[in-house]
């Protein structure tokens, strides 16, 4: 077994991998560039080596110092986590000739099915199904349009060295070709050094499901069943499961079987993902393999009991497997929402800065419960522009899919973050919707269902008690601590535009609000709450809540879940004072393009004076690896332009000011 691993990665899952060495023994060795000095891996690592800026392609993706920091610090072997250098052939032969153990699938599995294009000749050649398209090289936009016209749109452009839902766009007009075609070559070449595409038919309404493999040095590969990964934006995986809803037995088992015979025809032997986009009759097609640790990783770990990473350094180090096929069951079910640094009511776009708060749930490992937060990240730390957004993932295990959903709707619910939009809100929404609980998901779920994009949900019943109980709960302990024993008892809740009359009173340690003329009264116990404190926890007819709270004038700022609502608390003369102001006018910002993110500025081709028609380029902001094209939304021609290639912008900022 090797006594030190140096782990060329960063974040998560540097920090996960830490985890498991030192369960293991084995010393560990992080490899950081300038933006990630003072993250949370280089603190838990034994040993740290600085390996040049914030760009990945001048840090963590040039393999040269990824070996001179193994030269300088011994280690042993290279674990390379996900993205970066994971499923990269040449890097892991550099490793083999410089007597380097790398910690992944030998080169020619890597070669054969980490590379997208040749993946798909090989299960060709191994019988399995696929999905039609183009496996060979595309030489610009027009062979790309060509192609795309003979299999009929939509169609998918992907990178051949993707990977992590980046190099991705779906296609449905020869104008989509056009412009998706560029922008996946560069996303590519930026995010992998790679920039060869290649095209297959968009299935439309498909599931995503994805068989993990696991095999050694020896001959042996076995699967560890399914995970579902249908929700989805922008190719971007948010919500997993373990096992999906969707297969019974039979078709789980041919999956499987499908995926072990395409592992053993390329002599797989490490942990690996077969992905398959699958019908809702069941019907499934092999989509890519991702020769690596998935990010999603935790679920099946959560149901099979094996963890994977330990089992891909066992197997490097040339042990064979230690178990069977018939030796893995399936255990409960596991539910994993990735926390991302981006804002679900824009869109989800990106949101760069720093966690000013950061307060995670409690994790437990229980019989019947269990929640588990893989981060890389502490409170203070800063989200940069140059890596992926993701802050966390959150997974959660029960002994049934409905148990394992309400886990995770409570975890979510206790977990808080200030300083940059989060999509927590947005994934608290999905585990209440009856459509994601019944299991009929779809990779056009979050399409389907947010049309209009996100924009919080209404409150239930118990909902508008929880907001107006809260307020109520803490509006009390200011008012005692302003005039001891001298607080009026009498209130009026405005809560979504809705007045609510009031009676507070208090008695031993509980707060109990009379709706007036309802006949109902809401009654708090165990609260744990004190003013500045930004979330507030109670007990509402048996159940215990969290909201997340700020001070407003007149009240508070409180979000539920998905639920966010201004509440205040007044005295009746001022609740009738508050119906005569006039509504708020928002600003006119119908002249001006601005950037919905901040990022980096990699076009911006329009001149002043220039006529610009609805619909067409205007710029293109890069941030966190992904291009994100931003479109004229009516005709005008250009008064003034705000910025130009190369600057980064803040989000807001105005771009373009048409006449």
């Amino acid at each position: 077994m090797f006594s030190k691993i140096l782990i060329a990665n960063r974040g998560e899952i540097a920090v996960r991998i830490i985890k498991t060495c030192r369960r293991m023994g084995i010393a560990t060795v992080v490899v950081y560039s300038e933006a990630d000095a003072d993250s949370m891996a280089v603190e838990m690592a034994d040993e740290a080596v600085f390996i040049g800026p914030a760009p990945a392609s001048e840090s963590y993706l040039v393999a040269d110092k990824i070996v001179a920091a193994c030269r300088e610090t011994g280690a042993e072997a290279v674990h390379p986590g996900f993205g970066f250098l994971s499923e990269n052939a040449g890097f892991a032969r550099r490793l083999a000739e410089e007597g380097i153990v790398f910690i992944g699938p030998n080169p020619e599995a890597i070669a054969a099915m980490g590379d997208k294009i040749e993946s798909k000749k090989a299960a060709g050649r191994a019988g399995v199904s696929t999905v039609p398209g183009h496996v060979g090289e595309i030489s610009d936009a027009a062979h790309a349009v060509q192609i795309s016209e003979e299999i009929g749109y939509p169609v998918m452009i992907k990178a051949s060295a993707g990977g992590g839902g980046k190099g991705i766009r779906v296609a449905w007009t020869r104008k989509d070709v056009e412009e998706g075609f560029p922008a996946v070559q560069s996303e590519a070449r930026s995010s992998f050094g790679d920039d060869r595409i290649f095209i297959e038919k968009f299935i439309e309404s498909p599931r995503h499901i994805e068989i993990q493999v696991l095999g050694d040095k020896h001959g042996h590969v076995v699967h560890l069943f399914e995970r579902e990964c249908s929700i989805q934006r922008r190719n971007q995986k948010v919500i997993e499961e373990a096992p999906s809803p969707l297969l019974d037995a039979a078709t789980r088992k041919a999956m499987g079987d499908q995926a072990i015979a395409l592992a053993k025809a390329v002599g797989y032997d490490s942990a690996g993902t077969v992905e398959f986009v699958a019908g809702q009759d069941r019907s499934f097609f092999f989509l890519e393999m991702n020769t690596r640790l998935q990010v999603e990783h935790p679920v099946t770990e959560l149901i099979t009991g094996v963890d994977l990473v330990e089992q891909m350094i066992r197997s490097a180090a040339g042990e064979p497997l230690a178990f069977s096929q018939d030796d893995l069951k399936i255990n409960g079910w596991a539910i994993e929402s990735r926390i991302y640094a981006e804002d679900p009511y824009r869109g989800f776009l990106p949101s760069i800065g720093r966690l000013v708060r950061y307060h995670p749930p409690e994790e437990c490992d229980g019989a019947h419960l269990r929640v588990r937060n893989d981060a890389g990240v502490r409170e203070g730390d800063e989200i940069s522009m140059f890596y992926d957004p993701m802050i966390s993932k959150l997974s959660t295990w029960a002994p049934t899919r409905i148990a394992a959903i309400d886990a995770m709707g409570e975890a979510l619910e206790n977990f808080h973050i200030e300083g940059l939009g989060q999509n927590i809100p947005f994934l608290a929404a999905v585990m209440d919707q009856d459509r994601f609980r019944s299991g009929q998901l779809s990779t056009n779920y979050i399409k389907d269902e947010f049309p209009d994009g996100f924009q919080g949900t209404s409150a239930t019943a118990r909902q508008q008690d929880i907001l107006i109980a809260a307020a109520c709960a803490m509006h009390r302990v200011m008012s005692e601590r302003a005039w001891p024993g001298r607080a009026r008892e009498d209130w009026v809740v405005n809560a979504e535009g809705v007045d609510h009359p009031v009676t507070l009173k208090g008695e031993g340690g509980a707060t109990m609000v009379e709706l007036t003329g309802t006949g109902r009264i809401l009654t708090l116990t165990e609260m744990d709450w004190r003013p500045g404190q930004p979330v507030f926890s109670a007990m509402l007819e048996g159940r215990r809540f969290t909201v997340q709270v700020r001070p407003a004038a007149d009240g508070f700022v409180i979000r539920h879940r998905a639920v966010e609502c201004r509440v205040r608390v007044l005295t009746p003369v001022s609740a009738v004072l508050y119906k005569r102001l006039p509504p708020k006018k928002a600003a006119d910002t119908a002249k001006l393009v601005l950037s919905p993110m901040p990022g980096l500025v990699v076009t911006l081709d329009v001149a002043v004076g220039q006529e610009v028609k609805t619909g067409e380029t205007v710029a293109i902001i890069e941030a966190m690896k992904m291009q994100n094209i931003i479109r004229a939304e009516r005709d005008g021609v250009v008064k003034a332009v705000g910025a130009k290639q190369g600057d980064s912008v803040a989000a807001d900022e105005v771009l373009v000011e048409f006449a």
